[in-house]
Parts: C-alpha cells; sequence; structure tokens
C-alpha cells in the first residue's frame, strides 16, 4: 500500500467553515460530494477559490476535497480559498510569505452585526414621528 501525502486545514469567512483536503494529483475539486463547476456556477466565485494556486503556480498539482457548511455562496468561496492556502503552506512552507502578502492566509474578520432591541435590524430605527 502506498500512502501519498495528504494535507488537511480549515478555513473559516463569516459564518462559512471550510475543511480542506488536498491530495497529489491531476487537479479534480470536489465540493460536498458535487463537481466544483456544480457548486459554484457563478464563475467570480469559482476565481475567488483558486486565486492561492493561480497566485504558488501549484494549479493542477493537487486533487481538492472540501466540505463546506454554513452561510452563503461567498462566505463559502472566502472559507474554501483560505483552507487552500493554509493546506499549501502545510505542502510547502517556502509558499508561506507569498500567500501572506496577498492576504490569502488571514482571517476576515467582517461579521453580521447583531440586533439591538427597539430597531427593526441592528442600526434601522424605526420612523421619526414629530407629532
Amino acid at each position: 500500500m502506498t500512502s501519498k501525502a495528504e494535507y488537511w486545514a480549515t478555513g473559516r469567512r463569516k459564518r462559512a467553515v471550510a475543511r480542506v483536503r488536498l491530495i497529489p494529483g491531476s487537479g479534480n475539486i470536489i465540493v460536498n460530494d458535487r463537481k466544483f463547476e456544480d457548486f459554484f456556477p457563478n464563475r467570480t466565485k469559482r476565481l475567488i477559490v483558486m486565486q492561492p494556486m493561480e497566485l504558488t503556480g501549484t494549479s493542477g498539482r493537487f486533487d481538492i476535497i472540501c466540505r463546506v457548511h454554513g452561510g452563503g455562496i461567498t462566505g463559502q468561496a472566502g472559507a474554501m480559498r483560505m483552507g487552500i492556502a493554509r493546506a499549501l503552506v502545510k505542502s510547502d512552507p517556502d509558499l508561506r510569505p507569498e500567500l501572506k502578502r496577498a492576504g490569502y492566509l488571514t482571517r476576515d474578520p467582517r461579521m453580521k452585526e447583531r440586533k439591538k432591541y427597539g430597531l427593526h435590524k441592528a442600526r434601522k430605527a424605526p420612523q421619526y414621528s414629530k407629532r
């Protein structure tokens, strides 16, 4: 039995969490047991996910298997990007400065603000009535 190297990493963005597994291969991407193109039909989201691979020139060298849950499509794409970047660093620590400079290893801290009592949403107040 030949054991191939596997690199696991977790990426997060907003409420989305992506568990990414990189396996040396031909560049196949599977997200939640679906094809990459089926899971992200929007081309922009696919480009976001592929940014770390394009930057480091590792496109087509790894098969990516990802489980992602929570959040929306944009958050999930961002979480996957972070997970792929972290896994790439585990596979080759020399890629870290390049990925860090591009900001792919930094967790985006922006979250939805909580709703406050007396307001409709986080900041939207009821209409003011003078009389």
